[in-house]
């Protein structure tokens, strides 16, 4: 599990950074994106993965990991978006943005750390391919829940739904790196 740990701060950081410089370059454009903008822009590269592993011919020059980083990425300002709502005009600066990143990124391994406590990490088993189809089933599950109006009756939130599509992407980074 230590290894773990450390895997996921070093794939975080990557995230972190490349979040930190499309501030630099964007501000805080994204702010202005719904909740389901941001769902289809992630829905957009968890497909793009599943093609990526299905075709063997590829037009663009770009593989499965800057999918996976944008996934996280995405899915971060899907819950800053949902604790902070929908702005009308970029609103944060990068020290701002970069705090509520640090504090979702930070309950999302606490998260991951309290599962992975309770299923033995069966993820390092699972194949990669395996992993993009639950992100692109909790896409679907989440997508569900916008067209409910954020209602549901017995399952997880959109929240959880984004933080597992987080944690199943950074293990999908750890087990390419391996």
């Amino acid at each position: 599990m230590q290894n773990t740990s450390r895997q996921y701060d070093e794939v975080t950081a990557k995230c972190r950074a490349l979040f930190i410089n499309k501030m630099s370059d964007y501000g805080s454009a994204w702010r202005i994106l719904r909740l389901p903008s941001l769902t289809d822009q992630i829905f957009i590269k968890a497909q793009r993965i599943r093609q990526l592993q299905e075709n063997s011919i590829r037009k663009v020059d770009e593989g499965e990991i800057p999918e996976f980083i944008g996934i996280i990425n995405y899915s971060i300002m899907a819950l800053i978006q949902l604790q902070h709502g929908v702005a009308d005009q970029p609103d944060m600066n990068v020290e701002q943005a970069t705090k509520l990143y640090d504090k979702h990124v930070q309950e999302t391994k606490e998260l991951m750390e309290n599962k992975n406590h309770d299923y033995g990490e069966a993820w390092r088993d699972m194949r990669i391919s395996s992993l993009a189809d639950l992100i692109l089933q909790k896409l679907l599950r989440v997508k569900q829940i916008e067209d409910n109006k954020g209602k549901t009756l017995v399952s997880e939130g959109i929240d959880a739904n984004y933080q597992d599509m987080i944690n199943y992407a950074i293990f999908a980074l750890i087990l390419i790196n391996e």
